[in-house]
């Protein structure tokens, strides 16, 4: 690749699971061989960088070595500081992910209408599905799109208009619930329906499970099965989920010279 490609991950909403998600994605690359730095734009939590931060810390107590990935907080206060930071980082990297506020933040619509990926993680429910879009209370058909998808929408277009780039933006169902049969078939048509209106890719997420919270102090992931114990089957099943995560967001291959094609990419939670 000519310069890294930009996965952002956007929801100015929080509790969706997007640092979880952002996390276990740069760790999935980590793992293929790939350069992988972070940028963690919220500066009050940095979720992000605590994360990478306690893994480097567990790394440093067990001493064992871990794929992981460069991680920076950006703190400064204007758009061409962070734009060096990008640049900077760019120039060392295969891939850049930035873990954005869960709120309104023009530091996170800046890179968002700047990404190759855009992924905006929600909750399976009609309150998260109002960021995207807006529904019929009696019918639940998709009335019209909401600001953020309508922001989205504008950006694609500009961009691809200005350098041929076409943002792949992907909304991912995250914490879903199988308990409320009924919503979750309103929601599934709800999200088919924007889509095609809005242009993302729906995708399935993560389900809410308690091991994602666990883990976080010590920095690992599901992906460090080697590192974990004994797994239940429910964090199998969970890790089997991450598998078809990554796979679906389309991200770009990278296939290091003279390394086997087949061995590259079944390298990842193998």
């Amino acid at each position: 690749m000519s310069r890294a490609h930009r996965i952002v991950f956007a929801n100015e909403k929080g509790g969706t699971g997007k640092s979880t998600t952002a996390i276990h994605v740069a760790i999935a690359l980590a793992y293929r061989g790939a350069r992988v730095a972070c940028i963690d734009l919220d500066k009050r939590q940095r979720t992000m960088a605590r994360y990478l931060e306690n893994r480097q810390e567990t790394m440093v107590r067990r001493s064992v070595t871990l794929p992981t990935a460069t991680v920076e907080t950006f703190t400064a206060d204007n758009l061409a500081r962070l734009d060096q930071m990008i640049k900077r980082l760019e120039k060392d990297h295969d891939y850049l992910l930035f873990d954005t506020p869960g709120r309104d933040d023009k530091f996170a619509r800046y890179v968002a209408t700047r990404s190759h990926t855009l992924v905006t993680p929600i909750n399976d429910s009609f309150v998260d599905f109002d960021l995207i879009g807006q529904v019929d209370p009696e019918t639940y058909k998709v009335n019209k799109l909401s600001f953020y998808a309508e922001l989205i929408w504008d950006a694609r277009k500009a961009r691809a208009k200005a350098d041929g780039i076409t943002i792949d933006w992907i909304v991912l169902r995250n914490r879903m619930h199988k308990t409320e049969a009924r919503n979750q078939h309103r929601m599934l048509h709800a999200v088919a329906e924007l889509s095609k209106r809005a242009g993302f890719r729906p995708i399935s997420g993560l389900n809410e499970r308690v091991i994602y919270r666990e883990l976080f102090p010590s920095g690992l992931t599901l992906i460090d099965k080697g590192h974990l114990g004994n797994l239940a089957t429910a964090h199998i099943v969970a890790r089997q989920e991450l598998r078809e995560l990554v796979g679906a967001l389309n991200l770009p291959e990278l296939i290091k010279p003279n390394a086997n094609i087949e061995e590259t990419r079944n390298k990842i939670l193998a």
